[in-house]
């Protein structure tokens, strides 16, 4: 039986961004206009935002540095989450054992990683531990010590991890599929980087990258929780207010290589499914676009059960168990894929079949019924996005890095609202590309027939990229 998502009104959205709201307003005050809360900048440069939540007696702080991926040198990658990962290995006071037992005796959770724009330290704590655990906070941000025993246990732990996620096919095809996409650019290796430029990295790599970067001009800090805004504005000074702004280098980056013709990827492993990755470069958070591509998107592969590709692929030919389109916008533009699983036999006719889908939603306007119910789907979720402090925090960070305005929340809905199927077959034809387009499968090639747009030629250099790949 074909499952539908159903729809959440509009209603549901403004009763929960009502109530989300009305928890930081004192009782008896008019409501303001609606935001998702207050923004302030240091002296220093740090823009930190703040969002009373008092139901609970919790904080939590999420810390968005930009130094993810697009600041690493060549041949270094991996070099921006290694050194976030490296900041709770360890201080110039603090051993990784001490930082562990400290947040261990406060029941606190706090967590560093990298990204590809940007990286992320973060906290939650109870209220009356926080003096305690932004002392901690404070500390693993600014003093990591890097010691070589640390960072040799963390570069052996990311390479065994890259070494295991050989055997899963769509890790394989998701990582071919960004390595040929994006050529040098960053956004084409992992975010883990790579075993090559995980061993090439050293200490002074690591100290001058957190020099550079990890400054508060260069930081976005949000926090929510059981706090008053004075209490805040006094935590945020006390802890943050001596951090050392700096000259932060602007991204010098390559440029991202033209798919101006098709281009198939063949990786030949000897597994029963084919693992298939389709698609081309996509779009950036602040493209204009975006929302018009999101529905799009939903309409054909990203709605799940309610989307073209799982209704024609899955449920009227049976090609596929599951089908799905997605877009990863960052500050540059990310990928747009469509990614399935099927028989290696069935691979080219699932291949063609995805293609068709492409170009019917870009020469045919969609249903006023499908559009309803895209809107309806991502309106109504839309409040999943701040249900928790750990949400919230990560939205006001968000909404910050990318320009969207604290405002976004109540916005949104207009967004789409506005959004006609002209709208949807515009962006449709601007940015799919069912003719030239990137293809990576993974599966067993003798048991495959012919690839769309496959050549001899192309199979055999592929192999050997993918061998070396392999051996390296």
């Amino acid at each position: 039986m074909r499952m539908i998502k159903k729809p959440v009104s509009l209603l549901a959205l403004a009763l929960a961004a009502l109530l989300l709201w009305s928890s930081a307003v004192p009782a008896g005050e008019a409501t303001p206009a609606p935001v998702l809360g207050v923004r302030h900048k240091l002296p220093n440069g740090l823009v930190w935002l703040f969002s009373p939540q008092t139901g609970l007696p919790l904080v939590t702080l999420q810390l968005l540095i930009k130094a993810g991926t697009l600041v690493e040198p060549p041949g270094k990658e991996g070099l921006a989450n290694l050194t976030a990962s490296l900041l709770l290995s360890g201080t110039k006071t603090r051993s990784a054992t001490q930082i562990a037992r400290e947040l261990d005796f406060m029941g606190a959770k706090l967590g560093a990683q990298g990204g590809d724009d940007f990286a992320i330290l973060s906290l939650t704590v109870l209220k009356k531990d926080l003096g305690r655990a932004l002392d901690l906070f404070k500390d693993v941000l600014l003093n990591p010590a890097f010691a070589p025993e640390e960072v040799k246990r963390k570069v052996a732990q990311f390479q065994a991890t890259l070494e295991s996620e050989k055997d899963e096919p769509m890790v394989v095809a998701s990582r071919a599929f960004a390595r040929k996409l994006y050529g040098p650019f960053p956004y084409g290796h992992p975010t883990l980087g790579t075993r090559e430029g995980l061993a090439a990295i050293k200490g002074n790599d690591l100290v001058a990258l957190h020099h550079r970067y990890y400054r508060p001009n260069n930081a976005v800090l949000s926090l929510v929780g059981d706090l008053t805004p004075e209490e805040a504005g006094q935590w945020v000074a006390k802890v943050f207010g001596d951090w050392a702004a700096g000259s932060v280098p602007p991204l010098s980056l390559p440029a991202i290589p033209p798919l101006d013709r098709r281009e198939v990827v063949v990786v030949d492993k000897d597994i029963t499914q084919a693992n298939i990755i389709l698609g081309n470069l996509g779009i950036a958070r602040h493209n204009p676009d975006f929302y018009a591509f999101q529905v799009m998107n939903y309409i054909l592969g990203g709605g799940g059960f309610a989307s073209r590709l799982m209704d024609d692929i899955r449920e009227n030919r049976g090609l596929a168990y599951s089908v799905s389109s997605s877009f990863a916008p960052g500050l540059a533009p990310g990928p747009f894929t469509v990614s399935l699983e099927t028989k290696n036999p069935s691979a080219s006719e699932a291949i063609r079949q995805v293609t068709e889908q492409l170009r019917r939603i870009m020469s045919k306007p969609v249903t006023d019924q499908e559009l309803k119910d895209a809107k309806s789907y991502l309106i109504g979720s839309f409040p999943r996005k701040m249900d928790s402090l750990s949400k919230r925090a990560w939205l006001l960070g968000y909404v910050e890095v990318y320009g969207l305005g604290l405002d976004y929340p109540w916005r949104y809905p207009e967004l789409l609202q506005h959004l006609t199927p002209a709208d949807i077959q515009r962006v449709a034809e601007k940015y799919l590309h069912p003719e030239n387009y990137l293809l990576v499968v993974v599966g067993k090639k003798s048991a495959m027939p012919p690839l769309p747009g496959e050549t001899p030629g192309q199979q055999k250099e592929e192999k050997k990229h993918e061998k070396k790949q392999s051996d390296n």
